[in-house]
């Protein structure tokens, strides 16, 4: 346990260089990226040790894994769903979680809004854009993104914080790099467009984060670079 545990430190203090060298280069704050440890299939051990060095943002997958593991972690984590939301789930996700990366529908955000408000809740939550239009992703086409903002700006329960995408998996990170710079663009026109703060871009894992922070990402999803190689409990996660 000792020995994985320092495995996992040394990971994590590798990860908070790259990016601390990459916002050097880029001109940017370090404060302006903050790094989400992607949890999943981990064990609250794990989450644990990592909290020890200072890590607060926490991200897991699946409702149901989150709900088993989270009453075991340190209870000042703030935690944020990257995998896909189903709405027969959204009740559980508004109790359980911070912030939500995956809103990719008007009702699962009007579902969140209402389990959020139930809860007695306010949920911070991002809309995910299919940029690169494949279609085993999840997320919304450009073209639909911005009736949901604008219906957010209705919505007391939740707040619209910003947009998340996960580009094409290829093994050179140059080329996430067009789909990192098409989701900028995008948050910059639909922030000009409804006078929305679109302050946060997710973009980034841990093969392409420099890539994603040069492009302007504010959160970065990191899971194996930090935690070391995962068995995946099923196919087509996100690697993160």
């Amino acid at each position: 346990m000792v020995e994985m545990s320092g495995h996992i430190m040394d990971n994590l203090e590798a990860v908070r260089a790259r990016i601390a060298a990459v916002c050097t280069q880029a001109g940017r704050p370090l404060e302006s990226v903050r790094l989400l440890a992607v949890s999943k299939t981990y064990g609250p051990e794990a989450v644990q040790t990592v909290a020890a060095a200072g890590q607060v943002i926490f991200g897991e997958n699946r409702v149901q894994e989150a709900a088993a593991k989270i009453p075991a972690c340190p209870g000042h984590l703030q935690w944020h769903l990257i995998g896909h939301l189903q709405r027969n789930k959204a009740a559980l996700a508004a109790r359980l979680f911070d912030w939500v990366h995956s809103v990719d529908s008007l009702k699962l955000l009007e579902a969140l809004d209402r389990h959020a408000g139930e809860a007695g809740r306010r949920l911070e939550v991002l809309v995910q854009v299919n940029v690169s239009g494949e279609r085993a992703k999840s997320g919304l086409a450009p073209n639909e993104v911005l009736a949901v903002l604008a219906r957010s700006n209705e919505l007391t329960n939740v707040q619209v914080r910003g947009l998340m995408t996960i580009p094409p998996l290829t093994e050179d990170p140059e080329k996430a790099r067009p789909h990192f710079r098409a989701l900028r663009d995008y948050r910059d026109q639909w922030a000009a467009e409804l006078g929305m703060d679109l302050d946060e871009l997710s973009m980034g894992m841990t093969h392409d984060l420099e890539v994603a922070i040069a492009e302007g990402a504010t959160v970065v999803r990191v899971g194996t670079g930090i935690f070391g190689q995962r068995v995946y409990p099923a196919k087509g996660t996100d690697p993160a």
